[in-house]
């Protein structure tokens, strides 16, 4: 299966658009459920501490490069995680040399819980640490000169601070990993943020989209599928929603292209650029979801999904740890 890609920068690194994600995959299926991905054609896996599968994820990565399935220099891997030991941690739980790109999983800081007391921490203790995010981001690009990581993002970033972070640092943030689905298409976020207005000499102002491409950050949107992966966990806004897969129009236009819905929302983002981290318990689902690369959607059905947003979110730290970074 023929893989497109985003390049990161500064690195030139290739990032393919279709991921797997690895979220709420039981541990005890992570593994051979990692190597099916990757035999379907993903080349592209995201997992995170936070997850408490990254070992088997890395036996599953293991596994497909021993096979010939893959080989390491193929595979693009993302992990999402605080830094120093906890980097080191994953390293050594994914069985890897190297990671392709290393994320601030949340805008948060929270204070430390030592491996042997919890591993991973979760949110067990929200108990925040004042640290400012130019601390963690100048040992965020320690890990890019060790070449430990090739590439350094952000995610979960509003715009107030990702803007910050673009005014101080050496190495620039390749990715920022956002909630996207079609109830939150996060489009103000995407243009906004990244896109920010500058003045130019000459005293013209630069074209928000220009600025985005200038500055080389991509975007990875997870939870495609919006109140899907929420209402199992209790989620009032989830359960209230009408779920992605049984939303008129969205069946009306997956009808029109002989797709599945799922289908028909990872191409929408793949077509607006960007990644996309389906994940699936299902080993047909995850062939399918990887199926996106042979169709197009018109101009009028983007505009229609584009329309759906409410906007939903569904990972909001304020509702679950009462640290409300979207206030």
């Amino acid at each position: 299966m023929a893989t497109q890609s985003l390049t990161l920068q500064p690195s030139g690194s290739k990032m393919p658009l279709l991921g797997f994600g690895t979220w709420k995959v039981p541990k005890d299926s992570a593994a051979d459920i990692v190597y099916k991905a990757i035999a379907s054609g993903y080349r592209h896996v995201d997992c995170a501490c936070d997850y408490g599968n990254e070992v088997q994820v890395g036996q599953g990565i293991k596994k497909a490069i021993a096979d010939g399935l893959v080989t390491r220099e193929e595979l693009f891997v993302t992990s999402k995680e605080h830094v120093a030991p906890a980097f080191n941690r994953t390293l050594s739980d994914l069985g890897l040399d190297y990671i392709d790109l290393y994320l601030i999983h949340f805008p948060i800081s929270l204070k430390y819980v030592p491996f042997e007391e919890r591993y991973p921490p979760e949110w067990a203790n929200n108990e925040q640490d004042p640290v400012p995010v130019h601390e963690t981001w100048a040992e965020m690009e320690k890990l890019v000169q060790s070449g430990k990581t090739k590439n350094i993002g952000v995610s979960n970033f509003p715009a107030i601070l990702l803007m910050d972070l673009l005014s101080y640092a050496k190495v620039k943030p390749a990715v920022l990993h956002i909630e996207a689905h079609p109830y939150l298409n996060n489009s103000a976020l995407i243009k906004q943020v990244i896109v920010i207005p500058v003045l130019l000499p000459e005293g013209k102002n630069m074209q928000l989209g220009t600025y985005a491409q200038s500055q080389g950050l991509q975007v990875t949107g997870y939870s495609n599928f919006g109140p899907a992966s929420y209402v199992e966990l209790g989620s009032a806004a989830a359960q209230s929603a009408v779920p992605l897969f049984k939303e008129d129009r969205l069946t009306k236009i997956a009808a029109q292209h002989k797709k599945t819905v799922a289908q028909v929302i990872l191409r929408w983002l793949v077509q607006n650029k960007i990644s996309v981290i389906p994940k699936s318990l299902n080993p047909v689902r995850i062939s399918q979801n990887a199926d996106i690369f042979n169709f197009d959607l018109s101009a009028q059905e983007m505009e229609t999904i584009d329309g759906m947003n409410i906007p939903l979110r569904l990972n909001d730290p304020g509702v679950y740890a009462n640290i409300p970074i979207y206030a």
